[in-house]
């Protein structure tokens, strides 16, 4: 587990599914975008804070009633919000 895996912990989510989300932060993971090939992850830089609930919807493991277009959408969106956290963090650096 990366430092940037590991910082999930106890934040908020930042996926934030509509109807979704449970907004607890003690089931918060580093969530990564798809597109990695089966059993591949992305770049850590290349992922979410992620609630238990909106991990499953976007990751396909349950029942939702959204688009996978909408899904990623969000997922993207919430992994735009964690890089801006993870460069306050002083985890990740854009250069």
């Amino acid at each position: 587990m990366s430092k940037i895996t590991k910082s999930a912990q106890g934040e908020d989510c930042q996926v934030r599914l509509p109807g979704i989300c449970n907004h607890n932060p003690e089931t918060v993971v580093f969530a990564h975008i798809g597109g990695g090939g089966m059993g591949i992850k992305r770049y850590d830089s290349e992922g979410a804070y992620c609630c238990s609930d909106c991990h499953d919807a976007v990751d396909m493991r349950s029942d939702h009633g959204y688009a996978v277009s909408a899904l990623k959408l969000w997922h993207h969106e919430g992994a735009m919000r964690t890089r801006k956290i993870l460069v306050d963090k002083g985890l990740l650096i854009l250069t």
